[in-house]
């Protein structure tokens, strides 16, 4: 799946396009109404948006791409229809994005297909649909390459929005993506046959097709490959190389599964040397992106004065707060804990309560003890 910035860079023009010949031929071209060319020749025109002629450039590639899309070329229907969707060089303008995406739509365009299923399901210039929602992913997935559109099928009977729910028909399609080479497709279906969902479980299977995932760079599969080394899933235990996984999926820093787990190498001694210092550091990476488990093991140093973090209960209430409102359970039992108490926050019996009876609802076991304790029902 792709973000608005990618799908921004998707269609920006391939370098050859700038070639003084290349784009003399693509003017000739589109000046005898070739629509292809005209195509070319719009994006050739947003190569050198630097320039000091950025407005004529923009204006010149609208006016191409419009001879197009008039001529029904669905891949300027296409780009016209993102753009008004994001409003990239025009403003921004649901309901044209909307006609624009469906002309091109009606004629089978991939892209467009899946777009159009994003904007039912989204509500954004049509009422909210998930029924029209999947219809058109349905479309895009029947595509020679639709593996767009077969993730988001495969998501959407997962869930059961818009189809009868059925993990069957979810791993059918996350298995259409997936043969087709797609990393998430990939991930999806080896997500399945760990848990056994709408494929019977199986750890190697699964393995096998985390693996290729991962052998992509996709950080999320490199994440949880890294997890299967590290707790014998699939495949012997290897924690130096759960370990070597869980760097390359945070190459970027951005990975925050891959730095919690790190944080939990450091703190039980495996594969690396015992070190609270870099336990907390790399939990606090997790906890900073949003990571519940990070952020209540964070919460848990600061109450200690672990790892050279200071004691201090102010952030430790704070963190707890955050995994909290994930509803993680044991945050939600310290915060009830805490109220309960009156220490670091204002004694408060219904906010304790409040707190306890979530940690309870959420499966920790102390919780209704602790209740029972308090005279109160869980």
């Amino acid at each position: 799946m792709t973000d608005d910035k990618s799908r921004l860079n998707e269609e920006m023009p391939a370098n050859h396009y700038i070639d003084d010949e290349y784009t003399a031929q693509f003017r000739k071209d589109a000046e005898q109404g070739e629509p292809d060319a005209q195509h070319a020749l719009a994006m050739a025109c947003l190569t050198n948006l630097e320039s000091e002629d950025e407005s004529t450039n923009v204006a010149e590639a609208l006016r191409w791409l419009h001879k197009a899309a008039e001529q029904n070329y669905a891949d300027s229907q296409y780009t016209l229809g993102l753009w008004c969707e994001l409003g990239r060089f025009i403003p921004q303008n649901l309901d044209s994005a909307v006609a624009w995406y469906r002309t091109a739509a009606e004629q089978g365009h991939e892209d467009s297909q899946y777009n159009l299923g994003m904007m039912y399901l989204h509500g954004r210039g049509v009422p909210q649909d998930d029924s029209e929602a999947v219809a058109w992913f349905r479309k895009a997935a029947e595509n020679t390459n639709g593996t767009d559109g077969q993730l988001m099928l495969g998501r959407m009977y997962a869930r059961g929005q818009g189809v009868p729910q059925s993990d069957v028909e979810a791993a059918n399609w996350y298995r259409k993506a997936a043969e087709q080479g797609d990393c998430v497709g990939q991930l999806e279906l080896g997500m399945a046959h760990l848990r056994g969902d709408g494929v019977p479980q199986d750890d190697a299977k699964a393995a096998a097709w985390i693996i290729k995932a991962a052998e992509q760079g996709y950080p999320e599969a490199q994440s949880l490959l890294g997890w299967m080394h590290m707790n014998g899933r699939g495949m012997a235990k290897d924690h130096a190389e759960a370990l070597a996984w869980f760097h390359k999926a945070d190459e970027s820093g951005e990975d925050a599964n891959a730095q919690f787990y790190i944080g939990l190498m450091y703190s039980r001694g495996t594969g690396v040397p015992k070190d609270e210092a870099e336990k907390a550091s790399w939990f606090h990476k997790a906890a900073e992106q949003g990571h519940a488990d990070a952020q209540y093991y964070l919460g848990t140093m600061y109450f200690k004065g672990a790892g050279g973090l200071p004691k201090d209960e102010r952030e430790e209430i704070a963190w707890y707060l955050k995994a909290a409102e994930q509803e993680h359970p044991y945050a939600e039992f310290a915060l009830g804990l805490k109220y309960e108490s009156g220490h670091g926050v204002p004694q408060d019996k219904a906010e304790a309560i409040k707190w306890l009876r979530l940690a309870a609802e959420h499966g920790e076991e102390m919780a209704p003890v602790k209740l029972r304790e308090m005279g109160v029902d869980s």
